[in-house]
């Protein structure tokens, strides 16, 4: 998780909502890596998560990641538990809950849905001060230049 907080870091040096994220083999090995990049990309998929699987695959050649651990500093959005569980992984680490969009555990249940060809193994709050913090003082920097 400290790689993932360093990446959310790098992701606010940006000005991007610092989120991290980092992917692990089942050998313990970092794999992929990434952090938010949507406002730099104008890309609206171009969340942490998505980048650092993005990078595992080109790292491992292959889409499957299975028996990998994602470590990320917020709970996954829909749309990043969805590839969650369309990349295979074995488990899902993350820092915060997200309360407006959190898909693993808040707002849905992705990784553990039963109707799905795939599931993960979720666990949660780890680091989450240090996680939550971060993404406290972005906001309300932003909030204080009067920007949305």
């Amino acid at each position: 998780m400290l790689r993932a907080l360093s990446e959310a870091d790098a992701a606010a040096a940006k000005g991007e909502v610092p989120v991290g994220c980092v992917v692990v083999s089942d050998a313990d090995v970092l794999i992929g890596a990434g952090h938010n990049l949507r406002e730099t990309a104008q890309d609206p998929t171009a969340h942490a998560e998505i980048l650092a699987l993005r990078d595992a695959a080109a790292q491992t050649k292959s889409w499957r990641l299975e028996g990998a651990t994602v470590y990320v500093t917020l709970e996954p959005c829909p749309m990043c538990a969805g590839a969650l569980v369309s990349a295979r992984v074995r488990r899902v680490v993350y820092g915060c809950t997200d309360p407006k969009a959190g898909a693993c555990d808040t707002l849905f249940e992705i990784g553990r849905d039963a109707r799905l060809n795939h599931r993960f193994e979720i666990a949660s709050g780890v680091l989450a001060g240090e996680c939550a913090g971060r993404l406290t003082r972005f906001f309300e920097k932003l909030r204080a230049q009067g920007k949305k």
